[in-house]
C-alpha cells in the first residue's frame, strides 16, 4: 500500500498526501483515491480535488465527522489500485507562429535548438494532465521533454493573450483567459478550455492525456472563427 498521511485544513475539509515529488506515480495514486471516494459516494463527502501530489477531500462535518472520513479513507486505502490509468485522449491544435510564440525564439537560443525543433519535441509528447488550478479550467500538464525544461521568466508579463501555450519547468499550460504570466510563450491554441453556458464546465480532466497538432496561423485564425461560430466542438478520441 501507498505511504500517506492526511492533514486537516480548515474544519470542512482534509489532504491526503502522497509525497513530495511531481510525478506520474503519485498522481496515479491521488486519481486512484479520488475515482473511488467518487464512486462510494459517501454521504457527507461534497467535493474531491486532485492536486499534483495531494488530493483534498471537502465534506460536511455535521454529516460526516472528520475520523469517520479518515476511517473510510483507511479502509479505500488499504485495496486501492495505484496502477497508471489513462483518461480520455486529446489532440488539440496549436499555432507555433512567430506571431503567436513571442518567447520560441528565445527558448530554442537557450536550449541549442531551433524554433522547428521545439516545436517538433514539444508536439511530439503526449502530456498528463495533473490537476485543473490558477485559472476556470486551466489544466497543468507534463511533463515537458526534459531539454525543453527552463525556469519562468525573469520578469513575468503584465498580461498575455487567452489561449497562449506556454512552458515552464515541466510543465505546459494553455492559458484559457487573458492573466498575467511567467511562463514561456511558444504557441496559441485557438480551443477554449473553460466552456461556458448553463453549466459552464472544464474541457480537460486531471488524468486526461493530450498531445498538440501544430497548424499554421491561417489554420488557428480559421479555427478561432469556427469556436466564436460556436461550429468547432473538440472531442476525446
Amino acid at each position: 500500500m501507498q505511504n500517506y498521511r492526511i492533514l486537516p485544513a480548515g474544519d470542512t475539509a482534509l489532504v491526503v498526501e502522497f509525497g513530495d515529488r511531481i510525478e506520474r506515480q503519485l498522481s496515479s495514486w491521488v486519481l486512484a483515491l479520488a475515482r473511488r471516494l467518487n464512486e462510494v459516494m459517501l454521504q457527507g463527502v461534497r467535493e474531491t480535488v486532485p492536486t499534483f501530489r495531494s488530493l483534498t477531500v471537502h465534506y460536511e462535518p455535521m454529516v460526516l465527522p472528520a475520523d469517520e472520513l479518515i476511517e473510510c479513507i483507511a479502509a479505500l486505502m488499504r485495496d486501492l489500485d495505484g496502477s497508471p490509468s489513462s483518461g480520455r485522449r486529446w489532440r488539440l491544435p496549436a499555432c507555433y507562429d512567430a506571431q503567436v510564440a513571442p518567447d520560441l525564439a528565445e527558448v530554442a537560443s537557450r536550449v541549442g535548438q531551433t524554433p522547428g525543433q521545439i516545436v517538433e519535441r514539444h508536439s511530439a509528447t503526449a502530456y498528463h494532465v495533473y490537476m485543473l488550478g490558477f485559472l476556470p479550467g486551466q489544466a497543468y500538464m507534463g511533463d515537458v521533454p526534459a531539454e525543453l525544461a527552463l525556469p519562468r521568466r525573469e520578469t513575468p508579463r503584465q498580461k498575455i493573450p487567452a489561449g497562449s501555450l506556454a512552458i515552464a519547468m515541466t510543465m505546459t499550460c494553455i492559458f484559457p483567459m487573458e492573466t498575467p504570466c511567467g511562463w514561456h510563450l511558444i504557441g496559441r491554441s485557438p480551443i477554449p478550455l473553460w466552456i461556458e453556458g448553463d453549466a459552464p464546465k472544464a474541457l480537460l480532466e486531471p488524468g486526461d492525456q493530450v498531445s498538440f497538432d501544430p497548424v499554421s496561423l491561417r489554420e488557428y485564425e480559421s479555427l478561432l472563427v469556427q469556436v466564436s461560430d460556436g461550429g468547432l466542438r473538440i472531442q476525446p478520441e
